[in-house]
């Protein structure tokens, strides 16, 4: 057990089961979860597009748009753009609607009465 580990009481399982059955948790993890399984449906149908294009779609992916700089180039450099995208779209998300009901709950659990 480290230092930084809290305290446990003998009551502490119980405070869990029912935090974990809360509607405030049962909410936050909808929350999360309508959220992070579309949006990584989405990156993996993007991710396969352009592994199979990448495959089979020689011709496509070689044309030049601008020097040596082709379609294939472009679309994975966008590889790295979704990535940014999604996470700043996550942060966003959690911001907005998954933080404040994690307060919420963990306030309950510590007991703060601010």
């Amino acid at each position: 057990m480290s230092t930084t580990d809290p305290v446990t009481g003998p009551s502490e399982p119980d405070v869990w089961s029912e935090v974990h059955s809360s509607a405030e948790f049962v909410a936050l993890r909808r929350r999360l979860r309508t959220f992070v399984f579309p949006m990584t449906g989405l990156f993996l149908a993007w991710y396969l597009l352009y592994i199979l294009l990448a495959d089979y779609a020689h011709g496509f992916m070689s044309i030049k748009l601008v020097g040596n700089i082709n379609i294939g180039l472009v679309f994975g450099l966008l590889q790295f753009v979704s990535t940014f995208v999604i996470t700043a779209l996550y942060v966003r998300h959690a911001n907005r609607n998954l933080d404040p009901i994690a307060s919420k709950i963990r306030s309950e659990v510590e007991g703060d009465t601010e």
